[in-house]
């Protein structure tokens, strides 16, 4: 996290081209936050052995504290990208070994900072790779709030920390929810579902507005499970960011099979469909119901 007190001036950085971003930012009442684009941080959550973090060198502000590896975005970089980009340059974070869950982002107008909490996919050794870490050390989640932390992630932690187990998934009723709209759908039905596959792809990528989810922070990237059914399933194969299940027989067994997988293993579990049969089994199984037509409006943004 970036520091909420003056500074005699910029983190070292090693030597070469000057990122335009790495400039300080002054707030109205003087306090210098690091950063002309904003900043932001990754806070990468292993299941088995908690948070990634990064013990900061003495020189550095707030040296010998414990943060997240992280710092200034680049001009035109998103929140997110920065944030996958400092944990690599930082801490040797393979990005493809990662999976966003949720951003959480301070903004103060003149000045933002975003963290950026990602599933480890599979497990890997940090590796400091630059001169602003000491040490880099898997921490135990609870343990957390024994270290002397920065004061700028010491003031998120507590926030941070309620989220760390809530993992939110969506499971689609693909038959229901391509059903929903008259486009001549029925003539092509494997056709129909690959676009529909497309399209939420694109939405899992780009994140869902935590309004959307009635969840708090700023944006969420839920698991997916598309459900498809009879023709259905001649769809294209599914992009990396979604998971598909083809249905061997009925598809509201399928989608009641799924909700209750993704349940039984501690995730906040969303099914959409209009079919009411299927949303009382599904909402038996500790799910929520979503109708069609609110997929369809997020698709639509």
């Amino acid at each position: 996290m970036t520091a909420q007190q003056p500074t005699p001036g910029p983190p070292r950085r090693p030597l070469g081209a000057r990122n335009p971003g790495d400039a300080w930012v002054v707030a109205p009442t003087g306090e210098r936050y690091w950063g002309r684009f904003g900043a932001a941080g990754l806070l990468a959550v292993d299941p088995t052995r908690g948070v990634l973090l990064q013990h900061r060198v003495s020189w550095s502000h707030f040296g010998g504290t414990w943060a997240l590896p992280g710092g200034a975005r680049h001009e035109g970089e998103s929140a997110h990208d920065a944030a996958v980009r400092e944990a690599k340059e930082e801490a040797g974070v393979p990005h493809r070994d990662i999976r966003t869950r949720f951003m959480s982002v301070l903004d103060l107008g003149y000045w933002s900072y975003a963290t950026v909490v990602a599933d480890v996919t599979r497990s890997f050794e940090p590796v400091i790779s630059d001169p602003e870490s000491v040490e880099l050390k898997w921490v135990p989640v609870d343990d957390v709030a024994a270290y002397p932390l920065h004061p700028g992630f010491e003031k998120a932690w507590g926030r941070l920390r309620s989220l760390v187990d809530v993992r939110p998934a969506v499971v689609v009723d693909a038959a229901n929810v391509v059903g929903s709209v008259p486009d001549g759908w029925w003539r092509d039905r494997a056709g129909a579902a690959s676009r529909l596959v497309r399209r939420i792809d694109r939405l899992a990528s780009a994140g869902i507005a935590a309004s959307a989810l009635d969840m708090a922070e700023d944006r969420w990237f839920p698991e997916w499970s598309v459900v498809l059914e009879g023709e259905a399933r001649g769809a294209d194969a599914a992009p990396d960011g979604i998971g598909v299940v083809r249905a061997s027989a009925g598809g509201d067994d399928a989608i009641a099979a799924e909700a209750h997988r993704l349940v039984a293993s501690g995730h906040a579990v969303d099914v959409v469909t209009g079919d009411r049969e299927l949303a009382a089994r599904v909402t038996e199984a500790g799910a929520r119901v979503r109708g069609a037509r609110w997929l369809t409006d997020l698709l639509a943004d």
